[in-house]
């Protein structure tokens, strides 16, 4: 059973830092496209970053480039997403998400198949 679970929100101080941490099982880790995608109340999900299975390629919404930094480790399958410089409008439930087989990133909510149950990220003003 492929299962994705999240930890590592907590509420911060605009400029602070959070390191999210996404817990993999079920699939070989390595192979596989993991996807950060956040949730804002009365907002639809959007894509945050995602690195790439294989090459390990990563990527960034515009609105976190230079503030987000996402990686992996293998050996935990294990994918992080430390946040730096936080913003109030950075505040949401954060999820990671992977698809049922081995693809590219993408921006895409529906192209993935297993979600996290979310963690909450929330930044005072």
């Amino acid at each position: 059973e492929v299962q994705l679970v999240e930890s590592g929100g907590g509420l911060v101080q605009a400029g602070g830092s959070l390191r999210l941490s996404c817990a993999a099982s079920g699939f070989t880790f390595d192979d596989y496209t993991i996807g950060w995608f956040r949730q804002a109340p009365g907002k639809e999900r959007e894509g945050v970053s995602c690195i790439s299975g294989g090459d390990g390629s990563t990527y960034y919404a515009d609105s976190v480039k230079g503030r987000f930094t996402i990686s992996s480790d293998n050996a935990k399958n294990t994918v992080y997403l430390q946040l730096n410089s936080l913003r109030p409008e950075d505040t949401a439930v954060y999820y990671c998400a992977a698809p049922i087989n081995p693809a590219p990133c993408s921006w895409y909510v529906d192209e993935y198949d297993y979600w996290g149950q979310g963690t909450q990220v929330t930044v005072s003003s």
